[in-house]
Order: structure tokens, then sequence, then C-alpha cells
């Protein structure tokens, strides 16, 4: 009797065991974050191009005009464990921009220099490493170097020869790579690299002392802010940002006719059904020989999707701008290449631009979007996938950029998302379909997405009044925002998720006094509960004229609550 008592104790011992340790797995994400991920999609019957979503969460069936093909996805979880309903998204992406701790930022939140010149060997910083989140952040990027290393990025006298400046570099041991003049910010900018071996501190010294560098500056890395898509598929449209947004009830009075909108991003797929006929010029500031991308090729559908899908603005035209490339998988960017593209989109009648990357506090392109926004353009970014503890990222960070958080079918925070009192709006991010690259669709998550949502609807409001000012624009986003989180203006939501119904209904299609009268308008100004009738709201905005008053460009150093 002891001896059978002993086995069943040890029995019992086991299954306790086993149980954890599925326990332990699910919670982790282990063998389960595939299968979860794909069961939270619900099925879905689309005739048309709005879907209809069913609130039910069961396994993902995907239908393809192709063929009668349906792949259904057996989950490999036991049948004791009920999957989580949200995945925690335990792996992040390659492209998030590295981040640190507050021991070791700077007075403006920004991360010290790395060693062996993380920070391009920046004079008079620390080489102290982030601890406190070397866990969280044990990824590629995160190991990354902040810029380019032995490259520097200087403002050179515009009179100067081509010749002339190869002159200058070899005088100290640097070589030319590139070199133009950009109208955007009146200067003639350069990109120098060491060559001589000299470290990099002693080359900036005496490179900076010439009397031909205005300016002289790390050439600072950038990184699309997406997380690790699936492999691409042959398409799903469930798009529960359509019914968020309220894009169907808008795209009854708009569609973003006639709006142009830049996109400077990786290489884009203008074959793609998705996006026929609405890319309307191409500028590769890489000159690469690079083909479509697929965080590019996301971003336009999320813009102007409109065959199986529905991006926020179908009709609007795209110039893509190619300024992220790369063999590794994760397309990353620089401080000149950037430059190059914000002066095209300017020169080019872009009237949004759409950055969906993030990077460090740069003065190089702080001085570009301060000239792109004295120009009247409406710029807007992904606040980041760098998490809670992050500093400020930029270009989202500039008072000037529509800052944009992302959001999830629950209206939950995205947890990978950037929070700060920069942020301006959230839209959805997370688990979202776009198209991909040789005609096919992906599901990613990822403020840039959002950005992406958000410049569609910019273009709505331009095709609405298309002399809507810049700060105009912004205000009406703000104000008919259905807010999110706590009441009011947070630093995780900004003013709330965008609403593109209530913002096009805010502004008159003439050059009246813009008075918002959408039914169901959803912005909550205070704890009260929300109304679920008609709502009135007089908008205190800045003049629609883009042709006169244009107010100066704030150059803040650090980021300005909005």
């Amino acid at each position: 009797m002891q001896r059978k008592s002993q086995s069943g104790v040890r029995a019992a011992a086991y299954a306790s065991s086993v149980v954890a340790v599925l326990l332990i797995a699910a919670s982790l994400g282990v063998e389960v974050a595939q299968a979860q991920a794909i069961m939270r999609t619900p099925t879905i019957s689309v005739p048309s191009r709005t879907p209809t979503i069913s609130p039910s969460v069961a396994a993902r069936a995907v239908s393809v005009d192709r063929g009668p093909r349906t792949i259904a996805a057996t989950p490999r979880l036991s049948a004791r464990i009920a999957p989580t309903p949200v995945l925690p998204y335990a792996r992040y992406s390659p492209n998030l921009y590295p981040a640190c701790t507050a021991p070791y930022r700077d007075a403006d939140g920004e991360c010290l220099a790395q060693p062996n010149g993380g920070d391009g060997g920046g004079a008079g910083k620390s080489g102290k490493k982030s601890a406190g989140n070397s866990r969280r952040y044990n990824t590629p990027a995160a190991a990354s170097l902040r810029s380019f290393t032995n490259e520097f990025v200087a403002e050179i006298d515009s009179a100067l020869s081509l010749t002339e400046a190869d002159a200058l570099a070899r005088r100290h041991g640097l070589t030319r790579v590139a070199s133009e003049n950009f109208p955007l910010i009146g200067a003639t900018v350069g990109l120098f690299r060491i060559t001589d071996g000299r470290p990099y501190e002693t080359a900036r010294r005496e490179f900076a002392a010439d009397g031909s560098v205005r300016s002289l500056q790390p050439n600072y890395r950038y990184v699309l802010q997406d997380q690790r898509a699936s492999a691409p598929t042959e398409g799903d449209p469930a798009q529960y940002a359509l019914a968020k947004l309220r894009l169907p009830q808008a795209h009854v009075l708009v569609h973003g006719a006639n709006v142009t909108v830049a996109v400077i991003d990786s290489g884009i797929d203008a074959k793609h059904p998705e996006l026929a006929n609405s890319i309307a010029d191409n500028f590769d500031a890489l000159a690469s020989s690079e083909g479509p991308h697929v965080h590019g090729t996301g971003i336009a559908g999320a813009i102007v999707a409109h065959a199986r899908l529905m991006g926020s603005a179908p009709e609007a035209r795209i110039i893509a701008i190619r300024a992220f490339g790369g063999t590794t998988g994760g397309a990353e960017s620089s401080t000149y290449i950037i430059l190059r593209s914000l002066n095209y989109a300017a020169e080019h009648g872009a009237q949004i631009v759409n950055m969906s990357f993030a990077g460090p506090k740069d003065a190089m392109i702080e001085r570009a979007i301060a000239a792109t926004a004295a120009r009247g353009l409406v710029l807007i970014a992904a606040a980041g996938n760098a998490g809670a503890k992050s500093p400020p990222l930029y270009p989202a960070a500039n008072p000037n950029v529509i800052a944009v958080s992302a959001t999830d079918q629950q209206d939950r925070l995205f947890s990978a998302s950037n929070r700060g009192n920069y942020i301006a709006l959230a839209a959805p991010g997370v688990d979202i379909f776009l198209p991909a690259p040789d005609g096919k669709y992906q599901m990613t998550s990822g403020t840039s997405f959002s950005a992406a949502y958000v410049s569609g609807v910019a273009a709505l409001l331009l095709e609405r009044n298309y002399a809507l000012k810049p700060e105009a624009l912004r205000m009406t986003l703000a104000k008919t925002a259905r807010d999110l989180g706590t009441p009011g203006r947070d630093d995780q939501f900004g003013d709330g998720e965008a609403d593109a119904y209530a913002a096009v209904m805010a502004v008159p299609s003439d050059n009246a006094t813009p008075v918002a009268a959408a039914s169901g308008t959803t912005k909550r100004e205070d704890g009260a509960a929300r109304r679920d009738g008609p709502q009135i709201r007089v908008l205190e905005q800045p003049s629609l004229s883009s042709t006169d008053e244009k107010s100066a460009i704030s150059q803040a150093d650090r980021p300005a609550a909005r």
C-alpha cells in the first residue's frame, strides 16, 4: 500500500509539472504565438470592398479569388489551456530604434553615445551602455549604432564646385561620398567619410574648423517602425480599422482625390492591384537597384488601397520615395538620404508627407522639417515602436509633426508603441491587413501603419477643403478624435483615435467657419458618459487660407506638448 501511495504522489506531481510548463509556455508565447496570431482573426466573407466583420473569434479562413482554397489554422494548444484573448508581443521587430534607461540619457532625453563610435564618436558624451532594458531591447537594431561609422553630414560653402569639394575633403583625410544643393533649406550639404584611419573626434574637430564648413554632424541612422510581419499570404480582407476610423461613412463624401501624399519609405510595388494608378511619381533617393519592399508597399496600401482592401484615401496620389533599403531584411536610411527625400517631396508638389520611421534628434532633419512645414505641407510620423520607457523618437517628436501611436481592435495601446506628451493621435496599428509585393498580402503591426492611416485621413480633409492650413487640419483631427484611455489628452493616445467621418464633417467644403455637425461625434472632453445622439461643436480654428498669414514654425529643442 505504501508503495502504491508513493506512485500516486509521483504521478500527481508529474501531472502538475506538465500543466505548469504548458501554462508558462502559453504566457511566454513559446510555440503558441503563431497559432494565436492566426486564431485571433475573425472568419470573414467579403463580397464588396467594405468588409463586414463577424465579432466571433475563430480559426481564420482565407479565401482568394484565384480558387476555392481554404486554409484553416489548427491551434497547437492543449484543450485544457485556452488561448489568451490578445497575444502578448514577445518578439519585437529588428527595426526598433535603440532605446535606453533614464541614467543614460542626456538633458534632451536622448541616449548617450555607445562605445566604439556608437554615436559616431560624439564629443563629450559618455560611453556607458544601457543596462536596465538590456534584455527587453536585445535585438539586432538595439545593438546597432545610432549613426553610420566614420561618416559626417556637413553643410559646405555653396560656391564650391564638385572639384573644390573633393579637394576640401582630401585636405582633411576624407572622401566626399555625395553632395548637392537643397533648395528646401537653401544650403549645399555633403556626405563625407573618414578614409585615413584617424579617430572620429579628431577628424570631426579638424573638419569643422575649416572655413568652408558651415555645420557638421553625424550621419544618423533611421529605421522603419513595423513589427516583423508574417510571411506574405494571399490575403485576408479583414479590416477592423475601417470601422474604427469610420472610413466608409467618410468615403460617402470624399476619397482623397487630387491630393498628393509623399511616402518616404522603402520600395513600393506600384504594380500591385491595390495600388493600380495610384503612384503618380517615383524617386529613388538611394539610387539603388532593389525591388519593392514589404514595408513601403504596406504603407502605400494603408493610404490608397482600392481593390480587395480599402485604404483611408483610395483616390489620393502617391509620390513613392525610396529612402530605406538594405539586404539584411531590416531596411534603414540615414540623415543625408532623409534630407534628399524631404527636399524632393517639397519640390514636387506633395501636400502631405508620411514618415513611418524613427531615429534620434537630428539637427539637419529638424531644419528640413521646419522648412517643409513652413511651405504648408502636413507632416505625419509614426510615434515609434520602442516601448513605454523609450525617450522621444524623431521626427515624430518634432513639434511640426503629427505623431501617431497605435491601437488594437479592442482600442488598447499597442504594447510596443512609444508614449509621451508629443503623441497627437492614435489609429489602428495592430494586426493590419495590407498589400505586400508580388500581388500578395500581409498581416503586420506597428505605429508605421497607424501614421499611414492618418495620412490618408488628412488627404480626405484636404479634398474637402483644399485651402485647409496644416494647423487647422491638426486641430480638426484633435477636436474630432474619439477619446481613449484617461479622459482628455494623455501620453498614450494624444487627443484620441482619429475619426475620419467626424473630421470631414467638421470641415466645410467652402471657406465658411468650420462647424462640426457629424452625427455621433465621440470626442470625450470630460469624465461624463459618451452621448449617442448628434453633437454640435464649433471648432475654434486658425484661418483656413493657406496663402496668407503663415505662422512662424517653432523649433523648440524639446518635444512640445500638443
